[in-house]
């Protein structure tokens, strides 16, 4: 296992464990952060573990021509009922998908270290939110970071209404210019709307 100093470097991703893990340690500075994606590497870790760093194969991503929406899906969206917008409040979306209770998992993976470290990169244009927006409520959202080059990394969503966290993935990958949504891991939710598997070496092509 690698461990990181201060020194901002990691392994070639080739060195990481059959389940995606490749170093422990280091920090959460925007630097690193940064460079990390630059190299198909991404922080994930529960608040009491040290930081961890990803990079699984095969990658789940979402090629934003193979987008999936289903015909209740396009009969909600034409209907209007919600508002939808970019970077209007980057803080509440992060802090709801913090809130968020999932499946399976008891507490979360957004640590305060981690909310601290993505609003930083926000600040510095790096870290984008969507709204989803119900009679001025917010009700759901999904963020993640603009790698720069025809990527976004996706990191989490969130709904409080059904469908809402739907809404904002659809309407962003729709109105955006990305040539590549990564998804990071399988999930059946990212899944139903057009997401695949690509290998690591595929994945790390387009970054």
């Amino acid at each position: 296992m690698h461990f990181l100093n201060q020194k901002i470097e990691f392994p070639h991703v080739s060195e990481a464990s059959i389940d995606g893990l490749l170093a422990i340690g280091g920090d959460l500075k925007p630097e690193r952060i940064l460079y990390a994606y630059s190299k198909g590497v991404f922080p994930w870790f529960e608040s009491e573990e040290p930081i961890l760093w990803w990079s699984p194969d095969p990658r789940f991503v979402l090629f934003p021509e193979d987008l999936k929406v289903s015909k209740s899906m396009k009969t909600l969206l034409k209907k209007e009922l919600f508002k939808v917008t970019i970077n209007t409040n980057f803080e509440a979306v992060i802090n709801n998908c913090a809130a968020a209770k999932r499946e399976g998992q008891e507490g979360t993976w957004i640590s305060e270290s981690m909310i601290e470290a993505y609003i930083k990169l926000h600040q510095l244009g790096y870290a984008k939110s969507v709204e989803v927006w119900q009679n001025k409520e917010l009700v759901g959202g999904l963020y993640g970071i603009d790698t720069g080059n025809g990527v976004f990394c996706g990191e989490s969503m969130f709904t409080k209404v059904s469908n809402a966290s739907k809404i904002a993935f659809i309407t962003f990958v729709q109105n955006s210019n990305y040539k590549l949504i990564d998804c990071q891991l399988h999930t059946k939710h990212l899944e139903s709307l057009g997401a695949k598997a690509i290998s690591r070496t595929e994945f790390l092509r387009y970054l």
